[in-house]
């Protein structure tokens, strides 16, 4: 039987750096690079929920997520070519991030990810 070197960390959070944290793992996790301004801007979009796209922009404008509107728009656009955002409608567009990254921020959270690595030598 191998022997496995196990690390336990339990460290209680607040809900942004526990979402943050979500985020994060997800892009690390399928080599998706993020700053650390696109990691915020995704971060608050996850507690904002579906939002109007210009409506999403000045808010994270006047959160100095990044220093224009127009910035806010160029980090929301390749997070949807990198598949974490959805954006849908024609006129006026609304934005969410992408179901698919299952992330949890509401009512009491605990993350639980188990991760392996075996060693062939």
């Amino acid at each position: 039987m191998a022997i496995v070197n196990q690390v336990e960390k339990r460290v209680k959070l607040a809900s942004w750096q526990i979402v943050k944290y979500q985020v994060l793992t997800h892009c690390h996790l399928y080599d998706i690079p993020v700053s650390d301004a696109e990691l915020e801007c995704l971060t608050f979009l996850v507690f904002e929920e579906d939002q109007d796209l210009t409506t999403f922009c000045q808010k994270a404008f006047e959160k100095n997520i990044f220093s224009s509107t127009q910035s806010v728009r160029n980090c929301l656009t390749k997070s949807e070519r990198k598949g974490l955002i959805k954006k849908s409608g024609k006129n006026k567009k609304r934005i969410r991030v992408n179901p698919e990254l299952n992330i949890a921020y509401k009512g009491n959270i605990l993350l639980d990810y188990k991760f392996l690595c075996v060693d062939t030598a």
